[in-house]
């Protein structure tokens, strides 16, 4: 039987087109190998978040900017809107505990910061859409070292690259295509990021700036 989670085949033509669309991102070569696991679905979307500079943070703090460097990309599609974050962690090995995560003895934030890029997204696409838009937050990790489970996160998704795609999948449809296809425009968008007030999505694909300037 089956797997309904099977990745879809698309067309060559189609696996030629999001292949050549990744690799425009502007991502670190673990962030690329993340996003690649989503080649083969077809209705899922791949937007590069911001570097700091351009992410719209009211009251910034310098953590917050550190925060946003980190961020690798958003996955949009059927279950929803996730911010991946990726932890490129080689050939050393990882240990997961609850929100603590263990790498080469250190313990850096990992959770609270994937936390954060999902809260920072979500705030920046509620407000150029009007409505509000849960944005789930995942640490994809990355490496070939061996990664052992004590206990996992609460709000927080927690995948090896390699299964990044069926986690995402299994999350089921939340969204319809058509919703995937305008979050994914808006999140594009730099003026997303940059000011939440000066730009809003219509549904005719107006924005905001647009229908004060034909006024007359």
């Amino acid at each position: 039987m089956t797997s309904s989670l099977a990745a879809p085949h698309p067309s060559p033509l189609e696996w030629t087109r999001r292949r050549r669309a990744y690799k425009e991102l502007n991502l670190s070569a673990a962030g690329q190998r993340a996003a690649s696991r989503l080649d083969a679905w077809p209705d899922w979307h791949i937007v590069e978040l911001p570097k700091a500079t351009e992410w719209f943070m009211p009251q910034r703090k310098q953590a917050d900017k550190k925060l946003a460097d980190k961020c690798g990309f958003l996955a949009i599609g059927p279950g929803g809107v996730f911010a991946v974050t990726v932890l490129d962690h080689g050939r050393s090995r990882v240990l997961l505990a609850g929100d603590v995560v263990q790498l080469g003895g250190r313990r850096p934030p990992y959770i609270p910061e994937a936390r954060r890029a999902a809260k920072r997204a979500s705030e920046a696409l509620s407000a150029a859409v009007n409505v509000k838009v849960p944005v789930v937050p995942v640490l994809a990790l990355v490496g070939s070292g061996p990664v052992t489970y004590y206990g996992l996160p609460k709000d927080c998704l927690v995948t090896t690259y390699q299964e990044l795609d069926l986690v995402l999948a299994y999350r089921g449809e939340r969204i319809t295509p058509t919703t995937a296809v305008k979050l994914s425009a808006v999140a594009r968008h730099p003026a997303t990021w940059r000011n939440a007030d000066s730009y809003r999505w219509y549904p005719n694909g107006v924005q905001a700036a647009d229908k004060n300037s034909s006024r007359r």
